[in-house]
């Protein structure tokens, strides 16, 4: 369909649309006009993802002249994937309609190890292992050798790529990861180095966070994007934590013992290179004396990860003299490294600021401030003057460079914090020194700061006005929309006691109490007898869901629930869960009905949808607290309160609710489905916690349904599920729409809209 938003004529590829999509789309489109950076919380399985691409690739085309671009930002591949699908169908309908005008380059951006087409690369287990086998065939030094001596292993696909020069480009287009590879293998082309190249050229990019928020990556893969760019960042109710991420370095024994062996490879190579030509290291010395760290623009082949600290706080001076000879910066290193260890050999928690840490290592190490900031740059410029290819092996020392620079660059927001041992296991020594940042809004300032438009946006962003604070912006547009839906295909419900009317909740006094194991048993036991196909069940953490489930197999309540349906269970392990996940999805398209025992802040919370018949209930025993006596929240907290006067209650509440709203809302993917929430512990029934849940949950919660026991949960179950039985109207009463054609959207007024969506 096609509609007009005030001057903008908006192409959807749909025959309908649904009311608070296009209220949607009318809040975006004041975000862009203003310039400005928006919030906006939109209930999950409401096409939130089509009717971003929908607006803003209008808006783009109703301004040819404005070189305005696309930046999406996906927490996973699989989303990246989804979104470029939906991308594909969206630029067909355009194209169909405007005809070649409507022609743009769409490309999803991933890391080698999802791109590499080169068979003996690709092979390898890990991310860095795939770069460092990359760095081995490409670099311009291998490369160089190569040309003289025919027998020194080369990538032909990023040769053929080279050889094409200006001729490698992507046609106009959408392009998946896969369709990339496709690409690659047909011109004989290496598809990663492609993607790099076009990212400048194309209408949409589609790519991880951390491409933009962390300054490793962003430094090398964002720098060129241009001011006049919108970035979506989807999913973004985590937004702060990956902010923090970004800028946060653990160092262990492990660590040191890897940087100590790093060193003493760097070291032989020093002497190699002093014996066979020692006209490069006395090269890259005149060059650090003339104030340039690195060799100017280096080949994208070269190119490292970049400087851990934001763009503005990098230096931009020569590098110090103490460390301009390659062996003085070694001995640097090596006390550095020499002094982290004695920091490790500490019996007690030690909490320090980076101001009184650096004091501390100028008078013990004799390092200053500013041969810190340095670290990271002269390490990367060594690695490039002795032609080091294989870059996994030196992961340890570029941690501490890592550490070094960003201690050296910010002394407020961020503190350092020593722990010999994990409190949760005190009797296995563990020590691990944590650079620790509090401030999510660091990382993101520069891409408030560079971009016309930022748009966060998730179906769990409550309570809104917090973010604002926590990100440190101010956002043109903050609205939070409600799902308009034809039946109440939602049902939540807070459980506060079992059947023996015992108060049921994970507080820590209560958790081990053998009456709340029993009933929490009782209550699945029940559920699984009544409710049809597949049931989700989220614990606090994995400590506790393996304690329950141990009890409940002593007792024989898991044998019981065995008898209804299989249970299969998430576990660290990727590809153990990945294949309880399919057995999952397959017990419940067989018709024998399946269990998943999950836990929030795991994978399958942020990633997986529970859709249709995969998730007809999904309960949420316990709220999801953050461990509370982990010292690194706990200063997160302080700061949080002296910085920007949010309270600790506050945050721990926001934070437990809004993985509680993540976990519940996956069972519901579009208004043809339905599901049900418990919210399974006492402590929900209270309007501070509950009030704090997103608003299109808490629309369909019945005071009714605020005081559970089981029997009750049981009764309101069973009502629920043969009311849903019946069959329905999709379009909506005449009064109260919920599908619209494009004649009704004409005939409605901005003014009836605005009323539905509120």
């Amino acid at each position: 369909m096609k509609f007009q938003i005030e001057d903008v004529t908006v192409y959807f590829p749909y025959d309908h649309i649904y009311p608070e999509q296009y209220c949607y789309m009318i809040e975006l489109k004041r975000t862009l006009d203003a310039k400005g950076h928006c919030l906006l919380e939109m209930p999950t399985g409401t096409g939130k993802t089509i009717a971003l691409l929908s607006l803003i690739t209008s808006y783009c085309l109703s301004k040819p002249q404005s070189p305005m671009k696309l930046i999406y930002c996906t927490r996973t591949v699989h989303e990246m994937e989804k979104t470029l699908a939906e991308l594909k169908i969206l630029h067909n309908y355009q194209i169909k309609h405007l005809g070649p005008q409507a022609r743009i380059l769409a490309i999803g951006l991933s890391s080698r190890k999802n791109l590499c087409v080169n068979p003996t690369v690709v092979a390898a287990e890990n991310r860095d292992s795939v770069d460092a086998g990359c760095r081995k065939l490409t670099a311009s030094w291998v490369r160089a050798l190569a040309s003289e001596n025919p027998d020194v292993a080369m990538c032909e696909f990023f040769e053929n790529y080279e050889k094409a020069a200006s001729a490698a480009v992507l046609p106009p287009g959408v392009y998946t990861l896969q369709e990339l590879r496709a690409f690659g293998k047909e011109k004989g082309w290496c598809p990663y180095f492609l993607a790099r190249h076009m990212v400048q050229f194309a209408n949409v990019v589609v790519y991880s966070y951390q491409y933009l928020l962390d300054p490793k990556v962003a430094g090398i893969i964002s720098k060129e994007m241009q001011k006049e760019s919108v970035v979506v960042f989807d999913e973004a109710h985590n937004i702060d934590n990956v902010c923090i991420e970004a800028l946060s370095v653990s160092v262990r024994r492990q660590t040191l013992e890897g940087a100590t062996r790093n060193l003493s490879r760097i070291s032989q190579e020093i002497d190699r290179f002093k014996a066979t030509d020692a006209s490069i290291l006395r090269a890259e010395y005149n060059r650090l004396v003339e104030g340039l760290a690195l060799r100017g623009n280096l080949p994208i082949t070269d190119n490292w990860l970049s400087n851990p600290a934001l763009p503005d706080d990098i230096l931009k001076e020569a590098v110090p003299g103490n460390i301009r000879r390659a062996e003085h910066f070694l001995h640097v290193l090596r006390r550095l490294v020499q002094y982290l260890s004695g920091r490790l050999d500490t019996e007690n928690v030690e909490k320090e600021s980076p101001v009184g840490f650096v004091a501390s290592l100028s008078s013990h190490a004799g390092i200053d401030q500013k041969t810190l900031k340095f670290c990271y740059d002269r390490l990367h410029s060594l690695m490039l003057t002795l032609e080091i290819t294989d870059t996994d092996e030196f992961l340890h020392i570029q941690t501490i460079c890592d550490f070094a620079t960003l201690v050296g660059t910010y002394g407020r927001g961020f503190s350092i914090i020593i722990e010999p041992f994990d409190e949760r296991m005190p009797h296995i020594p563990d020590p691990v020194l944590q650079l620790s940042c509090h401030d999510a809004s660091l990382a993101i300032k520069p891409v408030f700061d560079r971009f016309q438009s930022v748009l966060i946006t998730s179906g769990t962003l409550s309570p809104i006005d917090l973010y604002p604070r926590l990100l440190n912006f101010h956002p043109v547009v903050s609205r939070s929309f409600t799902m308009s839906l034809t039946r109440d295909c939602i049902c939540p419900m807070v459980l506060t006691r079992g059947s023996d009317q015992l108060p049921v909740s994970t507080k820590f006094d209560m958790r081990s109490d053998p009456g709340v194991v029993r009933n929490y048993g009782k209550l699945l036991l029940e559920m699984v007898s009544v409710v049809p196909d597949g049931i989700v069940c989220f614990f606090v953490s994995y400590s506790y869901m393996d304690g329950i489930i141990n009890t409940w197999n002593d007792s024989g309540i898991l044998k019981e629930i065995m008898l209804h349906k299989l249970v299969f269970i998430e576990t660290q392990d990727v590809v153990e869960t990945t294949l309880a996940l399919d057995n999952y999805r397959r017990a419940c398209d067989s018709g024998r009905g399946a269990v998943f025992f999950s836990v929030a802040r795991g994978k399958v919370a942020e990633g997986i949808d529970f859709d249709r018949h995969y998730g007809r209930l999904v309960i949420m025993i316990g709220v999801p607290f953050q461990y509370t006596l982990s010292k690194i929240l706990l200063a997160r907290l302080e700061y949080l309160r002296d910085t920007f006067q949010i309270k600790e209650g506050d945050f721990l509440t926001f934070d437990a609710l809004r993985q509680a709203a993540q976990c519940v809302g996956r069972v519901i993917r579009s208004k043809a489905d339905y599901g049900m929430m418990i919210f399974a512990d006492k402590r929900y029934s209270r309007h501070d916690k509950r009030s704090k849940l997103p608003s299109w949950i808490l629309s369909h919660l019945q005071d009714a349904n605020l005081n559970l026991s089981t029997d009750m949960a049981l009764h309101i179950a069973r009502e629920f599920l043969k009311k849903m039985a019946q069959p329905y109207d999709k379009t909506g009463s005449s009064d109260k729409k919920t599908l619209l054609s494009q004649e009704e959207l004409e005939k409605l007024g901005d003014g009836s809209m605005h009323e539905m969506s509120y």
